[in-house]
């Protein structure tokens, strides 16, 4: 199966609910572009793959948790274009068989390399991607998540795939790049944003990437002030989850059609159903941007 961008349709969402407060609810289905290298992980591996070709590298090499989606993503990503790949995965007391993520990178050909949290920690560190670079040379590195310039850049591309204006935009953040991107491209529009790690700072992470993604302070705060968080959706943190969470996502699977990942997209949904029942978006027009992240579900 191919990476193609134009199988992330536009979904629109017909229920009880929002016909009743005149809310028009659409879903842009990145998570149908493949079922590893889904959502928003192709959009910021798309640009960094670009880069490496152009570094004349010979292999990939990336970061991320036990169960990252980023790491399968690109490890099959990398699958498909024939290109060594290499990840760097948080926790010495893991390996292949810890869980059904990590062994289908194997699987697919990533070389895994297993650390320390302590070391992982320093991931960013100038002085540690030296020392990987000589452990692992002539690799082209990806920051954990795709958080980077190029990954921004992929992002921005969601919303210059719809034609239609939106009143509101919801999505899910982990390492802030898809919603950077989005918040790039979105025009007039109100990015609501739904940080899955508990006691995150999103306003504070999305301001330092985008500065060290080169952008221009000035155009950072007036594209911040677009920004609502919602910081209480969390359910406990990154990776946690609760049986009211569990079985909304069983409840939204039935009713609207739409398959959820508790880890991200659960969360912002949830969020969004509250701003709903609110009267927060009645009269409106909204976007949800599904980032995938279902391979653990199926």
């Amino acid at each position: 199966m191919a990476l193609d961008s134009s199988l992330s349709v536009l979904q629109k969402i017909e229920h009880h609910s929002l016909a009743a407060r005149n809310i028009e609810l659409y879903v842009k289905r990145d998570d149908l572009i493949h079922p590893e290298v889904s959502g928003n992980k192709w959009r910021k591996l798309k640009y960094n793959i670009e880069q490496f070709y152009a570094s004349k590298k010979k292999q990939i090499l990336t970061f991320g948790g036990a169960y990252s989606n980023h790491l399968l993503a690109t490890a099959s990503a990398c699958h498909l274009l024939n290109i060594k790949a290499i990840g760097v995965v948080r926790g010495e007391e893991l390996n292949s068989a810890s869980n059904k993520v990590l062994n289908r990178c194997q699987e697919l050909g990533m070389q895994l390399h297993f650390v320390t949290r302590e070391e992982y920690g320093v991931r960013s560190d100038k002085e540690y991607l030296e020392e990987l670079s000589i452990e692992f040379p002539n690799s082209y590195i990806i920051p954990e998540g795709g958080a980077n310039y190029f990954g921004i850049i992929g992002s921005q591309e969601i919303l210059k795939e719809i034609n239609l204006k939106f009143d509101q935009v919801f999505i899910a953040q982990g390492t802030t790049t898809t919603s950077c991107g989005v918040l790039l491209s979105s025009g007039y529009d109100t990015l609501n944003v739904v940080p899955v790690l508990k006691g995150y700072d999103a306003i504070a992470e999305m301001k330092n990437l985008l500065s060290r993604a080169g952008f221009e302070s000035d155009l950072i705060e007036t594209l911040l002030e677009k920004v609502n968080i919602h910081d209480q959706y969390h359910f406990g943190g990154y990776g946690k989850t609760t049986p009211a969470l569990l079985n909304f996502v069983e409840e939204i699977g039935g009713e609207m059609t739409l398959p959820l990942d508790e880890v991200y997209t659960a969360k912002a949904f949830f969020a969004l159903m509250e701003a709903l029942h609110s009267g927060n978006l009645d009269n409106q027009r909204v976007l949800f941007i599904h980032t995938g992240g279902l391979y653990l579900v199926h």
